[in-house]
């Protein structure tokens, strides 16, 4: 709704009040006099309701405004924190996949050095000791 249809509204409102009278005989210079000072006053009070109202959606665009900026900020930062958790991802994946081989490759030196040991083994078993030949 518009602001003169608001204010249209309420003028609307105030024409269909009743209002009880004063006097139980009032005066007709008296009924148009507390006419008037009451359309007065219903007149300055739909201007501080206006005033009011044009303050408070004043307040509500400038924080509406704040709330999207800060909206857009902050949706920047998760794009570059998304960003970083990709390549964190994966440099740990590569990490992973490094340490996997090590392993393979620890198990297959340890594999390789029990058939070391059992090859040396067995070329000692073959050796003769000759004691006191000449």
């Amino acid at each position: 709704m518009g602001k003169s249809s608001r204010q249209l509204l309420f003028s609307e409102a105030l024409r269909h009040q009743k209002v009880p009278p004063a006097e139980e005989h009032p005066s007709p210079s008296h009924t148009s006099m507390a006419d008037a000072t009451q359309g007065a006053t219903m007149e300055c009070i739909l201007r501080e309701i206006s005033a009011v109202s044009h303050k408070l959606e004043s307040i509500f665009d400038n924080d509406m405004t704040s709330l999207t900026v800060e909206t857009k900020s902050m949706s920047l930062d998760i794009a570059g924190f998304q960003t970083q958790v990709s390549g964190l991802e994966q440099r740990v994946t590569t990490v992973e996949s490094q340490v996997d081989s090590w392993v393979d490759r620890d198990q297959e030196l340890l594999h390789l050095h029990s058939k070391l040991i059992d090859l040396e083994d067995r070329s000692r078993r073959n050796n003769i000791r000759l004691l006191g030949f000449p």
